[in-house]
């Protein structure tokens, strides 16, 4: 099942980038979404509006679809799942490889944010508590989750100022926030899972012990699966420890192309074996892609 198309598309990351405030892109980005999955035969989500059925004497005519009778001279009624109140923390790295962008206009960071600012705007509309952490070599931004007046504001002003420095301790952040979250919950971790799948392995055990429902988006720059330059020498630097190396890309790219298959398909297993959702996007891949893989995971829990 593919997600519906919108008539006007508000969802690619590059056009995105245009909107300065994260929770005006956040508004286009789920309202636009919404708008096409309402129009989609695919009901069921756990989210506010789940499906219309016929009306029926009696039934209260604030949930009757006006438009819809306009188009059809048919009455229907929007009918809604009961708010659950889940907690939910979006989790974002803010390692320096995540400053990486060749394929795309933007960085793999503000794909996160883009992602994050979308599902906390989606969340908060079905009423649910939504937090924010961001981390690279340990924890250092923890907004607790809240459903109150103005928290939006909290998480959308956060997520605007992360930046990406410092190396990956994915592993060990997990761990210290596997110890910071009391309350159960779902853990959205949005990363591109540069560690050894065996330690994140121990570290997604430790939030599943604690009971938390994990999802995990895999970020990547389509350039970092293809590995593709024009350039008969490349100086590669790691964004962590600027350390260089030149290469030839001609030499190395088959190589490369298979270690870097084979550790998508390792963190895919990893996430199998320890019930986490896991979806590998890439920078280039509209957000309602996200959001739908998203929504219909929860959609059976």
């Amino acid at each position: 099942m593919t997600p519906a198309t919108t008539p006007a598309r508000f969802l690619d990351p590059e056009l995105l980038a245009r909107i300065g405030s994260l929770e005006l892109l956040a508004r286009a980005v789920v309202e636009g979404f919404m708008s096409g999955l309402h129009r989609s035969p695919f009901t069921g989500f756990s989210t506010e509006f789940t499906e219309y059925r016929q009306y029926n004497a009696g039934d209260d005519l604030r949930y009757l679809d006006w438009r819809l009778l306009g188009r059809t001279d048919r009455y229907f009624i929007k009918k809604y799942r009961a708010d659950t109140n889940t907690q939910c923390h979006l989790l974002v790295d803010t390692s320096a490889s995540m400053n990486y962008a060749h394929a795309s206009s933007i960085t793999k960071l503000q794909y996160a944010q883009y992602l994050a600012a979308s599902l906390a705007y989606l969340l908060n509309r079905q009423q649910d508590s939504v937090g924010l952490v961001a981390f690279a070599e340990k924890v250092h931004t923890h907004v607790p989750a809240r459903n109150r007046t103005g928290h939006m504001r909290t998480i959308f002003g956060n997520l605007s100022l992360l930046e990406a420095s410092g190396e990956t301790h994915l592993a060990e952040s997990l761990h210290q926030l596997a110890e910071i979250l009391t309350r159960r919950g779902i853990v959205v971790i949005m990363s591109d899972f540069y560690d050894q799948p065996e330690r994140l392995q121990e570290a997604f055990q430790h939030l599943r012990f604690k009971g938390h429902d994990l999802v995990a988006f895999q970020v990547l720059d389509q350039n970092e699966l293809d590995f593709k330059f024009d350039d008969p020498v490349l100086l590669l630097e790691d964004a962590e420890t600027q350390e260089q190396m030149p290469v030839l890309p001609d030499v190395v790219m088959g190589g490369y192309r298979e270690r870097m298959r084979r550790h998508v398909e390792d963190m895919r297993r990893c996430a199998a074996a320890n019930n986490v959702d896991f979806e590998m996007l890439t920078t280039k891949q509209p957000l309602d892609f996200a959001l739908f893989s998203f929504l219909s995971r929860r959609a059976g829990k």
